[in-house]
């Protein structure tokens, strides 16, 4: 299944798209929330479409998508997870997963503005392959790791260097700030992905490519990652886990870009659909 968010921020409905097209599935009565995924969510939603085949109301294309899981627990991140953006950053490659935490806060739909933040210089991009734990992860072996996973979904990363490299602390101070976790446009489910390691992912700015990579350069992958994580933490349904970028950020550019208000980010997932998002000046409200 591919599921989706729909509505306003705050008050988006659920939804699924069967075929290319959007429907609605409010009706089911759940958000896509921790108590949905783990109290077998994906089985009751697939049992419910499918009793109600051809009565869902279809979504308009004209409605706003919001990210497609509702507010997580926690989103964990990857760094340096691609030799070649390691890099390009002159970052050494790392002998075991760099972790990161961006805030809830940041995550934003699909398609809505990346508003660059308050004294920010040096706001940057990253497409990013991100899963969805399905179920409580705690102590995870690696070759049990695939039962955990609910689906993938699109995640642009968005990353301000100055708060993220010359700000002392953690990179955290640079990866949570508002909408800066656009994700969508929906959540595949586990098995609408075949090969996780050979996807394809590309960014661009303006319409000029940036990023061009693939899973299969992946350092560390997804169901080592699992296993990885849940040794420090525990990932509860519905937390995502973000998988790091390829080469082509700002920051590896020389000299460095950056992004600024009025450029246009587009990127996209072999089987995950594409976003795209407009820069902002941050404005007080």
């Amino acid at each position: 299944m591919k599921l989706i968010r729909y509505g306003q921020p705050g008050k988006e409905k659920t939804g699924v798209i069967i075929d290319d097209v959007k429907y609605d599935t409010s009706a089911f009565g759940e958000d896509y929330n921790e108590a949905f995924f783990e109290n077998d969510g994906l089985a009751r939603l697939a049992a419910f479409v499918e009793s109600n085949t051809g009565k869902l109301a279809k979504v308009s294309d004209d409605e706003r998508l919001g990210s497609p899981i509702a507010r997580p627990s926690k989103i964990v991140c990857i760094g340096l997870n691609y030799a070649d953006h390691a890099n390009e950053t002159n970052a050494p490659l790392p002998s075991e997963p760099v972790m990161f935490m961006k805030s809830t806060t940041s995550l934003v739909g699909p398609n809505d503005n990346i508003i660059i933040p308050k004294n920010s210089v040096k706001t940057d991009w990253e497409v990013e392959l991100a899963f969805v734990i399905g179920k409580k992860a705690s102590y995870v072996e690696e070759a049990e790791a695939a039962d955990y996973i609910a689906g993938y979904v699109l995640h642009n990363d968005v990353s301000e260097r100055e708060f993220q490299l010359e700000r002392n602390g953690t990179w955290d101070k640079g990866k949570g700030c508002d909408t800066f976790a656009p994700m969508g446009p929906f959540l595949a489910t586990a098995d609408e992905i075949a090969d996780v390691d050979n996807l394809k992912l590309w960014l661009t700015v303006n319409g000029e490519p940036m990023q061009n990579g693939t899973t299969a350069n992946f350092i560390f992958k997804v169901p080592y990652l699992v296993s990885y994580i849940s040794q420090f933490m525990t990932l509860l349904p519905g937390d995502v886990v973000s998988t790091g970028t390829p080469a082509g950020v700002g920051l590896g550019f020389k000299p460095p870009v950056y992004l600024k208000a009025g450029d246009v980010v587009e990127l996209g997932i072999d089987g995950l659909g594409t976003s795209k998002q407009t820069v902002k000046a941050y404005a007080k409200n």
